[in-house]
């Protein structure tokens, strides 16, 4: 039986802490600090990037305290929507699983993304991991997507993307991921505004057009 997997939170909260004295908001983005830049180019508000990180430490001390050792579940917020991914025993548990993380505070939504099944294996979520890395690869390489507004998870081949994006960029993203291979299937958690909406909210955030080759007729 394999351990439920959560955020470390001991380690984000040292984070929190230390972004606190600096003044500066501190994230952790796959295992590494980044600091103002990364900050400035992320379209939530360094409030909300603080209240994700909370809500994610928060929701996992709750669905510990519903599964204990009995899955493995992976919790990511973005905009305070939270995505629930990984393996639980049952229907019951998953179900138990998203009315205590609902009612975590700053929650808006959950999408809940569990599957009743047995633990994916350390090989299979080294897969996943290798997945992830080549999604974002793929996004900087591409040049028309600005990959820092994506959050990327990937579950058993199954890649889920997060973020405040616009319709073109979203599809764009799409036919990206659906290209790598090993990628089983591309599911959108996305919050999709208008032109309009992303140059208030991050002006000077609008990527680049995409090739004459990639757009669509």
């Amino acid at each position: 039986m394999t351990r439920t997997s959560f955020r470390l939170t001991a380690v984000i909260g040292a984070l929190l802490a230390a972004s606190t004295l600096s003044g500066c908001a501190i994230l952790l983005v796959g295992g590494a600090m980044a600091g103002g830049a990364l900050v400035a180019s992320d379209r939530r508000s360094s409030g909300t990037q603080i209240d994700d990180q909370s809500i994610e430490i928060k929701a996992g001390n709750r669905a510990h305290e519903v599964l204990g050792d009995k899955g493995h579940v992976n919790i990511t917020s973005y905009n305070r929507l939270v995505l629930l991914t990984g393996e639980v025993p049952n229907d019951a548990d998953k179900a138990a699983v998203e009315q205590a993380v609902s009612r975590v505070d700053n929650v808006r939504s959950v999408v809940n993304e569990l599957a009743p099944m047995f633990a994916s294996s350390i090989t299979n979520r080294s897969n996943d991991s290798l997945i992830t890395s080549k999604v974002k690869a793929t996004f900087v390489d591409a040049g028309d997507v600005s990959a820092n507004a994506f959050k990327v998870v990937t579950e058993r081949g199954i890649v889920y993307l997060m973020g405040r994006v616009t319709e073109r960029e979203a599809e764009r993203a799409v036919d990206l991921t659906s290209r790598i291979k090993g990628v089983q299937k591309v599911v959108r958690v996305l919050e999709v505004v208008t032109e309009a909406e992303l140059a208030e909210f991050a002006p000077g955030a609008a990527p680049k057009q995409p090739p004459a080759s990639a757009a669509k007729p």
